[in-house]
């Protein structure tokens, strides 16, 4: 088998959340969440063995109801975050909770296939956001990037609710909130904490408008209020450079943005009803987009990552004796654009993400339950590196 090929791995039922395992930064391990109405939900812990191209896998019970969105934290591997709809009132609200993973529940700890497929463990409870329900429906929780693992937003509604988990996660405080005012229908849609500043701001989206929050004031600190033209799904923050944002939405582009200036996007790109938008964690020139079309997308946007062609050595900075070649000088920087369309599934893809631990692999998630875990080109992975 090629190394180079997909592996792809069937779920039983229809899914929408994915989520790497911030925390496993050795193994590489993904976390998918199942949507079914009939049956008890699961969580598929997905362990991918590089050297054998082999997947191994663990299922735990979601009982609550159905998955539509799932974080991992970024200090404890073994603890996660899912948003989840039960019925209440004969009206259908999505809640949130953060849930332990039992130890014997990791990949390959079992003997024998048979005994990890026989039996399934469920999920520990450690806490309800509560008061979220009261706030409506959630659309995700996002935990603090680099911290110890006990400060997440939750977007409930038109409401961002910051809340501190403690006592090893069993209870979770409302610490603060912020809400969305005007008029027509202020829901969010999606949000990101960013990495930088500190960790003070989360960037939300919500209908076409893209707005930044100061966690500290809970005050508003730079809206894009026609961010896209129909409503906006996703957005990233670059982890390397700490102005620039990701989004993308309905109307069929991924745009750029440096929050400083938020007038007009840095870049756009036009390729498809995008879903989902991910920055690479190590090399930011590589973006990933999941789509309604059934594709995946990996662009290189060289020309605004942190990682510029031919900024690397400066002349200034070369010996008499190390001129640079000819060739070297007259090499063309390499421009934006799509590197490589992945078209392994046959339904809408709703999430994409890279692994914690391996920055040249990534999953991909389509509706029916298709995870499939795919690799950065070689030629451009060596080309990158050297």
């Amino acid at each position: 088998m090629e190394d180079d090929a997909p592996v792809i791995y069937g779920l039983e039922f229809q899914a929408r959340a994915l989520t790497p395992q911030t925390a496993e930064t050795d193994a590489i391990r993904f976390l998918v969440g199942t949507q079914s109405l009939k049956y008890d939900n699961q969580i598929h812990i997905i362990d991918f063995d590089d050297e054998n191209n082999i997947i191994n896998k663990n299922v735990l019970l979601h009982q609550v109801g159905e998955i539509w969105h799932i974080s991992a934290s970024p200090a404890d591997k073994g603890v996660l975050a899912t948003c989840y709809s039960k019925i209440t009132d004969s009206r259908v609200l999505t809640c949130a909770a953060v849930w332990r993973m039992p130890e014997e529940s990791e990949p390959g700890s079992h003997d024998s296939p048979d005994e990890a497929s026989s039996t399934a463990h469920a999920l520990e409870l450690l806490c309800d956001l509560d008061g979220v329900a009261a706030h409506g429906s959630v659309a995700c929780v996002v935990w603090e990037p680099t911290g110890d693992g006990k400060r997440v937003v939750s977007l409930a509604d038109n409401h961002l609710l910051l809340w501190d988990l403690q006592e090893s996660s069993s209870r979770a405080l409302l610490a603060s909130s912020a809400s969305l005012e005007g008029k027509g229908q202020l829901r969010f849609t999606s949000g990101r904490w960013s990495p930088h500043h500190n960790c003070t701001q989360v960037a939300t989206a919500n209908d076409t408008a893209v707005r930044g929050w100061d966690t500290r004031s809970m005050s508003q600190i730079y809206c894009m209020e026609n961010a896209h033209g129909q409503l906006v799904r996703d957005l990233d923050f670059n982890p390397n450079k700490q102005y620039y944002l990701a989004t993308c939405g309905d109307d069929c582009k991924v745009k750029f943005w440096d929050t400083r200036n938020v007038t007009q996007p840095v870049r756009t790109l036009e390729e498809h009803s995008v879903w989902n938008v991910r920055y690479n964690h190590s090399h930011d020139q590589l973006v990933l987009t999941g789509s309604s079309d059934s594709r995946v997308i990996l662009s290189n946007m060289v020309s605004i990552s942190s990682e510029p062609f031919g900024h690397l050595v400066d002349d200034d900075d070369l010996s008499d004796q190390e001129e640079r070649r000819p060739e070297d000088r007259s090499q063309e920087p390499p421009q934006d654009g799509v590197i490589a369309t992945y078209e392994e599934h046959e339904d809408s893809v709703y999430a994409v993400d890279w692994s914690s631990a391996d920055p040249w692999l990534f999953a991909s998630l389509s509706y029916d339950g298709r995870l499939v875990i795919n690799r950065v080109p070689r030629a451009l992975k060596y080309h990158i590196l050297l």
